[in-house]
Order: C-alpha cells, then structure tokens, then sequence
C-alpha cells in the first residue's frame, strides 16, 4: 500500500476538544457508528449490546494512563518529553516536543542533557526509523519524576484534563503513556447490558506509547515501529479460542488489543504470549486472531488508520469516514465510537 492512499480530507469541525462530560453528558452518550458488510447504521453508544450477542467475547486492554508528559530545560529552552515505551526505571524511550500542539523532530544532538526538575536526563541517540523519539536514560527513576512533575500527554486539539479523565473501567495496570481510549465510553451501565446479552469480557495488557505513528515510508509495510510491551494470559488465549470454536465472533476494544492478540496467534489458534511487540497490523500482514473492532476514529497517514485497513480495505475505510465526517461524528479520544464487524 502506498503512503498516499491514507491520506483524507477531515475538517477540524469533527475534532472532540473536551471530554463528553465536559460537553454536558454521559460518559458513555457518545454515538456510535457501525459498519458492517451491508452498510453503515448510526446508533448511541447505549446500543452496543444490540450488535453483538451471546457467544461473541469483548476484548479489553486494563492498562492505565500515566502522566507521562514531562516538562524539560535544555539547550533548546523549555520543551516537553513525552514518555513513550519503558524499558527500566531509568531507560525509556521518549519523544522531544516543542509543546503539546508543536511536535518534532528537534534538532537534537546525541547525548544531550535535559533537566527535569533536580533530575538530569541524557538523550542519547534517536530510535531505528522514528526520528522523533529518542532513547532517554536519566540519572533517577522516571517514576519519581512522573510521580512529581508529570501530566497527561495531551495534543494542540484540547486541554489537559484530570488524570481520572484518561482511565477507562478497565484501567488496573499503570503504564500506558496514552490513554488506551477504545473503551472510554464503557461504563459500569453498558458492561451490564453486555453482560445480559451473553457477550463475554477478556482482558490483555499492552502498555500503549505515544499516539499512533504518522507514516514515514512511501510503502505503508516499511514503516518502522517502536516496542510496546504486553502479555496475553493463558485465560484469555483458552477465552479467545472457545469463543472461536463456539462460532462467536472476538471483538477487539481498540487497537492496541488487535495488536496485542495478532502479537500472540499462531495458525494453531491463540497462545499465552507476552514480551514486547513492534507489530505492524496492516493489509499486507491481514487479521488471523480478531473478527472485529470497537475503536474511536482515527488520523490520516497513521499506524492506527493502516491498521483498520485490514478489516476494511481502503476503499471500505474511505467510505466509513466519509460517512462519518458527512454526519458530524468527533475524532480523537474523547470523541465518539466506531464498531468495524467486517464479518457481519
């Protein structure tokens, strides 16, 4: 696939620049589009249980947002640092940013110092690939200056928010740099009608780093990919694999759960897996593990967008949004939900 075939026109009127609560309602009043093979139809978020039924399984990824955004002094002045992806206390890796609504790549040199707070942390050269992001080691664990300086990554779209705004009902494990949004509007009212209408819920861990990678490569399949880690426990693999045999569909909540199960399948079915992962969903690789997703609304030229590729197609992704900006619906993480059941 080619770079340019990503590329949208998306008005900035669909941009969600507050959280629904924010907007005067329920966190799970958010609308709800639904493609499926014989169209689209729109719907609340409160109908979700109406899509799916008894023997389908409802994946969750129970990681928690930290305040991974970290405000720095170094040769360039004030910037921030982004957390991204922990490989220790003390080694991450990490994204220079001018400002929440200004990112980079900055014009950094190997081993340059930032100060953050009585902290030092030392730059040390760019990830493979990804230019914007860099390998940070400090001469203190990231969590203390987490626990005293950081607030939630955030974008030039909206606000910061409280941190209990960037948790789902979900959130149990901390280590997410952004919000694992998918299932933000899933409130203990819609858990309960899902759970009346037979759908099963599973959890995976996958720690999300900073927001879905813009792509770089003129061929979609050549994009570099930073490490993410997560596990697959031997219950969900066992959920993932009844529910298969049983001829219920596995509905990924969000795209970090289709990575995370694509990250453990083999042509023997689903297997307990856990680690890091750099895989890149897209149509060149395709789908094995996962019959459907339940995701927000997604950037042009994104990991993120390649990835609903391969449920959709282009053609089929192209339609879907432009149905969806024809109808007002809201992008980015407090915006409003996509349900993709390519299989009926």
């Amino acid at each position: 696939m080619k770079r340019a075939e990503l590329v949208f026109e998306r008005p900035e009127r669909v941009f969600a620049h507050e959280p629904p609560e924010v907007r005067g309602h329920a966190r799970d009043d958010v609308r709800l589009l639904v493609t499926r093979p014989e169209g689209h139809h729109h719907a609340r978020f409160g109908d979700l249980s109406r899509f799916l039924g008894e023997a389908d399984l409802l994946v969750v990824n129970e990681s928690a947002a930290i305040p991974a955004s970290l405000p720095a002094e170094g040769r360039l002045g004030s910037i921030l640092l982004n957390l991204c992806t922990r490989f220790r206390s003390d080694l991450w890796i990490a994204e220079p940013r001018w400002e929440a609504g200004k990112p980079g790549p900055l014009p950094i040199e190997p081993d340059e110092e930032l100060r953050i707070g009585s902290a030092t942390a030392r730059l040390l050269a760019p990830y493979p690939g990804i230019p914007r992001l860099w390998f940070a080691l400090a001469d203190r664990p990231f969590e203390s200056m987490i626990a005293e300086r950081g607030g939630p990554i955030h974008y030039g779209y909206t606000n910061a928010w409280p941190m209990d705004t960037y948790q789902t009902l979900f959130s149990r494990v901390p280590g997410s740099a952004e919000m694992p949004s998918a299932a933000r509007p899933i409130t203990p009212r819609i858990r309960e009608q899902l759970e009346r209408a037979g759908v099963l819920i599973a959890p995976v861990l996958l720690h999300t780093g900073v927001s879905s990678l813009e792509i770089d490569s003129e061929t979609v399949e050549a994009q570099a990919m930073y490490p993410e880690p997560f596990s697959v426990s031997p219950e969900t693999a066992d959920a993932v694999n009844r529910a298969h045999a049983n001829g219920g569909r596995v509905i990924a909540v969000g795209t970090t759960v289709v990575r995370a199960l694509e990250s453990a399948w083999t042509p023997e079915g689903l297997r307990a897996r856990g680690g890091f992962t750099r895989l890149f969903v897209n149509p060149d690789r395709g789908i094995h593990a996962v019959d459907g997703l339940l995701t927000g609304f997604h950037d042009p030229v994104t990991s993120h967008l390649a990835l609903l590729t391969a449920f959709l197609g282009i053609e089929g992704v192209r339609e879907a949004y432009a149905e969806a900006i024809r109808a007002g619906y809201l992008w980015h993480e407090f915006g409003d939900s996509h349900l993709v059941l390519p299989q009926g």
